[in-house]
């Protein structure tokens, strides 16, 4: 505000411009109040207003609106002098005034009051007017105030005589500058920013000077060579250059958008503010304050933490949106390989060829390996490779391929990332990257409420134990193959190595496979996932993948839509039964099975064992609702025999019943109810179990017979008989012969089972 804007109209120029009322447009002036007259060459003022005091309290009003701005401070000095009468009282007053010229009520309108003592004496008052209710303000108008109309107030008796010099109003801000914007320049500490100097020090001792004031860095380029700490808050005009092992620890202001004014480029100021917040004790999470951060190349997270190698103190990156864009280093790095296999030793590759070019993240394929298989780790020095999981059927020397795909945040590089928490991000990957590589080992990593979407490859891989306790829960999955046939499809949701994952509430539309699990203790709750396509007849491919055979998993409350569960042993080296439990522990309940114009070998649930001699050992299926549309498909349930038949007369443990059946050809039950009626007399009746035994299984036992309404020998009379029976008879072992003790007739209820309680 300038010095012409405030200050008032000399009284040279008039006394209409000066009122004896408040100073308001229509409150009378000097010019005709008959006891004031303009003086024009006053000894110690030159034009002066001299003024009969007539009020008790005689005001003096310049009528011009001097304005009230925020950050601006106003002093109103009046000089004045006693020439005869009664000696008066003198003090700065004011008119308040809001935007639309009404008095601004609740506000102090007058300063300090000063005696006059003796005539001839000139007396100097003052006041400072503002919005801040700082020190020395003696007017704290508040937000609401626009203008206002400055002078004096005369108090005291009448009849006395006193000369006014002109009015002075002028811009006091600067006396409060420090106190207003309670800033800091690091250029004031000698910084210079010309992107060579090492600026560091000066930087350091703004902050120590700023004790709560802001920071300021204002515009340049300022190298810090060192680590850097703001206890104070930062505001960044300029921009910093860091090497990568040096931290900036913004304690006041820790989010993304400050890192992002810091270094004015979105990847580096999320690496810089990662590593920061895996330095720093004051902050638990990353917001990136909704901001869309656009990566031209994969972070690698470690990387950009070089001090560190694990970490396992609870964090969180929050709040926004990562992009991959086209023409950056996305391209996934292929190699075909030899090495050699052991089933001995189920989880390395040894005599790897090239081995120092393999990354580690590395996706295996080639004969005998199952699905997402992975390295692990690498001795360069023995040509070893370490695989996340044992390979079924890869005996021997072979080449095998090597895909490093690329993700978008890459935690590989630490040994153990535990606790870490991913929430509220969307990764877009534009059909492009893949979305997270979790680290080699860990606990407990979270990716909650977040989009993962278009991947090129995967979602979320995990190439060890990184995933050990992980909760993947509300979730949304959008792939890339969405126009695709099934039969083209290769991208995958994410893939589980570990025990104790909670996979919850998510949702994922037209992968390959929305999981692909090993380890156990699973619980597997609330999604939907759906992978259909528009071919008529078409197959489908499994939704949820369990790859080794004791599970343990709990699978409920799903919806299962055009996609199968399927359940394997091919991360079995010897895939074989040579001891243990086989498939067992496996909890599927209150799903909802749905597929539509599919081929009718289409089966919801699907056992593949990758060797002979396996058999099921505890499985619950109970409270499912199966349903075809657009054409019936045999079985809701099936062995896929690829490989290898399951060994039914070694069932054990097995529930399947309250489920629904509709479009299924052949809906099945264990233990499955037969009504069987016998018209002619026969000594022992062959009851067909047929196809109504889970997965066509043989008739293993049998839990009851049950007489409807008596049966009758020859002579028509009853038979008070309990017969025995003989289960798994017949060239198929479909067969339960009920046996009485003479031919007779009637109508029996017979519940068989697949399975019976010893191994």
């Amino acid at each position: 505000m300038t010095t012409t804007t405030l200050t008032p109209a000399p009284y040279s120029e008039g006394l209409a411009a000066y009122s004896n009322g408040d100073g308001t447009q229509g409150s009378p002036s000097y010019a005709t109040s008959g006891n004031a007259a303009f003086i024009p060459a006053d000894q110690d003022f030159g034009g002066a207003i001299e003024i009969l005091k007539t009020d008790s309290t005689q005001r003096l009003r310049y009528k011009g609106q001097t304005p009230i701005e925020p950050g601006c401070y106003i002093k109103i000095t009046a000089r004045i002098k006693a020439l005869s009468g009664n000696l008066p009282s003198v003090r700065i007053a004011a008119f308040a005034a809001q935007a639309n010229g009404n008095a601004l009520a609740g506000v102090t309108t007058v300063g300090e009051t000063v005696p006059i003592t003796s005539y001839g004496d000139v007396v100097e008052v003052s006041a400072i007017v503002g919005i801040g209710n700082r020190d020395g303000v003696d007017m704290v108008w508040g937000r609401f105030a626009d203008y206002g109309h400055f002078g004096i107030d005369l108090l005291g008796q009448n009849g006395g005589v006193v000369r006014v010099d002109d009015l002075e109003i002028t811009d006091v801000s600067s006396l409060f500058l420090g106190d207003l914007v309670s800033t800091v320049d690091v250029r004031d500490f000698g910084a210079i920013g010309d992107g060579v100097a090492d600026d560091t020090a000066a930087f350091e001792a703004a902050n120590s000077a700023a004790n709560g004031r802001t920071v300021l860095i204002s515009e340049g380029v300022f190298n810090i060579t060192g680590n850097l700490t703001f206890d104070t808050p930062v505001k960044f005009v300029g921009r910093l250059t860091m090497p990568t092992a040096a931290i900036l620890l913004l304690r006041r202001n820790f989010d993304l958008a400050n890192y992002i004014e810091a270094f004015e480029n979105e990847e580096l100021a999320f690496r810089k503010a990662f590593q920061a917040l895996l330095n720093n004790s004051d902050h638990e999470s990353l917001d990136l304050c909704g901001r869309k951060v656009a990566l031209t190349e994969p972070v690698d997270l470690q990387a950009a933490v070089p001090n560190r190698t694990r970490y396992e103190t609870r964090r969180a990156i929050h709040n926004g949106q990562l992009i991959a864009l086209t023409g950056g280093d996305w391209d996934t790095t292929t190699l075909i390989e030899q090495a050699t296999y052991n089933p001995n030793n189920p989880r390395t590759l040894t005599n790897v060829s090239n081995v120092a070019n393999i990354a580690i993240g590395s996706r295996v394929s080639g004969a005998g390996v199952g699905r997402e298989i992975y390295v692990r780790d690498k001795n360069i020095a023995a040509n070893e490779l370490t695989l996340n999981g044992p390979l079924y059927d890869a005996a021997g020397t072979q080449n095998f391929a090597f895909e490093r795909y690329k993700y978008m945040l890459d935690f590989s590089g630490f040994d153990v990332i535990s606790k870490f928490v991913m929430h509220n991000i969307e990764f877009q990957c534009q059909e492009l990257c893949s979305g997270i590589m979790l680290a080699n080992a860990g606990t407990i990593f979270t990716v909650r409420d977040c989009f993962i979407t278009t991947p090129k490859d995967r979602g979320i891989t995990s190439m060890g134990g990184g995933c050990q306790g992980m909760f993947v829960e509300r979730c949304q999955f959008l792939s890339s193959e969405n126009d695709l046939p099934v039969s083209q499809r290769k991208t995958i949701a994410l893939n589980v190595n570990a025990n104790d994952a909670k996979i919850r509430n998510c949702r994922a539309e037209r992968f390959r496979h929305f999981a692909v699990m090993t380890g156990q203790n699973h619980l597997i709750v609330g999604n939907h996932f759906f992978q259909g396509d528009t071919v008529s007849g078409g197959i489908r491919s499994a939704g949820v993948v369990m790859a080794e055979a004791y599970a343990s998993v709990v699978f409920t409350n799903n919806y299962v839509d055009n996609a199968f569960f399927e359940w394997t042993n091919e991360r079995d080296p010897t895939p074989e039964f040579s001891g243990g439990f086989s498939f067992s522990a496996l909890d599927i309940t209150s799903n909802i099975f749905l597929s539509g114009n599919v081929s009718t070998a289409f089966s919801f649930l699907i056992i593949k064992p990758y060797g002979a001699g396996h058999f099921v050992n505890g499985l619950n299926v109970s409270g499912n609702r199966f349903r075809s549309i657009n054409g019936f498909v045999q079985r809701a349930e099936r062995v896929d025999t690829s490989f290898a038949d399951l060994n039914y007369t070694r069932m054990r443990n097995i529930s399947f019943v309250g489920n629904s059946f509709h479009g299924i050809s052949t809906p099945v039950a264990n233990p499955h109810l037969i009504e069987y009626q016998n018209n002619t007399n026969a000594q022992t009746w062959v009851v067909e179990t047929g196809d109504g035994l889970p997965f066509s299984a043989r008739s293993l036992s049998v839990d009851a017979v049950v007489v409807r309404g008596g049966v009758r020998n020859a002579a028509n009379a009853l038979n008070y008989d309990n017969p025995f029976v003989r289960a798994q008879q017949g060239g198929n072992a479909d067969q339960v012969h009920v046996i009485w003790s003479e031919p007779v007739r009637g109508k029996i209820a017979v519940t068989a089972r697949m399975d019976n309680d010893v191994v």
